[in-house]
């Protein structure tokens, strides 16, 4: 029952710095490299391609910590041996390339299986963000309507 719990709570909290996190970056990066609307140089989409990657990835970072410090304070560790497995471990889930090598104990795997879900869906969101920016210059470099 606890597994679903935690994991539901941690699907929300995900979910919520994500797009909260996109959000103030997407307001942040639109002031700062939005050009004169009649032209939009190569060097401003670079800079906001590169500086809105940094700042997505950033996102998934802090999301894959806060994943990897719950695992460690499961009762039992999860059967993960210390932070640093927790962190391999998460790493591995979210990004959904599932070793498998390192594996929760069983009353725990639900969570396992949250995240990868979870990972999905926010590095869809990334993708997406990503391609909104190229869009957006692109409007702007070649009028499109």
């Amino acid at each position: 029952m606890w597994e679903y719990v935690i994991g539901i709570a941690m699907v929300a909290i995900t979910v919520t710095i994500h797009v909260t996190g996109a959000t103030y970056w997407l307001e942040f990066a639109a002031s700062r490299f939005s050009g004169s609307k009649n032209e939009a140089r190569h060097r401003d989409l670079l800079s906001a391609l590169i500086w809105s990657t940094v700042a997505l990835i950033f996102l998934h970072v802090i999301e894959t910590l806060i994943w990897a410090t719950v695992y460690v304070f499961l009762p039992g560790k999860a059967g993960l041996a210390g932070f640093s497995e927790a962190v391999y471990f998460s790493i591995v889930t979210i990004t959904t390339l599932g070793y498998g090598d390192v594996t929760l104990h069983e009353n725990w795997r639900i969570l396992g299986g949250m995240q990868a879900m979870v990972g999905i869906t926010i590095f869809g969101l990334t993708t997406a963000i990503l391609f909104a920016v190229v869009q957006r210059f692109w409007k702007v470099k070649y009028q499109l309507p």
